[in-house]
């Protein structure tokens, strides 16, 4: 299936249940709702649910290090994909979760993957309570593709792009902090939270237009971006793509493993 990274709601509604579609909801919040719950009161036929805590591995820097290979293949499995897989992945947040789970199925080799554009709130068909069948999937991981990560002493040096920080502003400036053990952002990241990435109805804005946001950021040849614990910080690497812009990486530890070592901290608006 030659698609992009985004999945139009019109399209997913036509194809929901071909035998090489698989929807998976993968609604996660970061306090208040569990996905899981959501997922019980009501969701796109035959969709699965896949926890981001079930695909989150246990060692690494940051509350949300990446999974094993193993790991994320045994999950994959489970919720029935197989190589020509075409999955479909949704949350209600404007892809802001739904975009890690994307990033991951291409950081294990899957590149039949996309995210439903405006989410949960764009399908606009029946919503059901039944819990689907999956039969296993045979999903196998290749080698995962580490150019697309950094870890704390590849963001301490990094040079030729920018750092960016997709988290809110106010949590960038170091007004508040929620989770972590340190307000504020890393020294010389730039602010630019993802949600700017979408229109006004939750829907990625056009390919010309983030190019443009980017081109602003000077992010014209690649990034490195960041969020709390890398994983809205995937929305900008889906948007990257969405905008044709290569050499988009993920600090996988992000703001939550920062926060948490003796380095530096900056507070206040972008730098310069």
């Amino acid at each position: 299936m030659g698609f992009g990274p985004l999945v139009e709601a019109g399209w997913l509604r036509d194809h929901v249940n071909d035998p090489d579609v698989r929807v998976i909801d993968f609604r996660w919040y970061l306090q208040g709702r569990n996905g899981r719950d959501e997922y019980a009161r009501g969701h796109i036929p035959g969709a699965v649910f896949v926890d981001l805590e079930d695909v989150t591995g246990r060692d690494g820097g940051g509350r949300h290090p990446l999974p094993t290979p193993a790991q994320f293949e045994r999950v994959m499995r489970d919720a029935g994909v197989s190589p020509e897989t075409y999955v479909v992945v949704y949350d209600d947040t404007g892809g802001s979760v739904a975009a890690r789970l994307w990033f991951l199925l291409g950081y294990f080799g899957h590149r039949a993957q996309g995210v439903l554009d405006g989410g949960l709130q764009a399908w606009k068909g029946p919503l059901t309570i039944e819990l689907p069948s999956a039969k296993p999937g045979g999903f196998r991981v290749q080698a995962p593709d580490r150019r697309r990560v950094l870890d704390f002493e590849a963001v301490r040096h990094l040079q030729g792009v920018p750092l960016i920080d997709a988290r809110a502003g106010e949590r960038y400036r170091g007004e508040t902090e929620p989770v972590d053990p340190k307000a504020g952002h890393i020294p010389g990241a730039l602010s630019a939270p993802f949600t700017e990435n979408l229109d006004p109805h939750g829907r990625f804005k056009l390919p010309a237009n983030l190019r443009a946001r980017y081109e602003r950021l000077g992010a014209a040849n690649g990034a490195a971006f960041y969020c709390g614990s890398g994983v809205n910080a995937t929305h900008h690497l889906l948007a990257m793509e969405i905008a044709g812009i290569p050499n988009a990486r993920i600090y996988a530890g992000s703001w939550s493993d920062w926060s948490r070592r003796d380095a530096p901290v900056a507070t206040g608006g972008d730098p310069g």
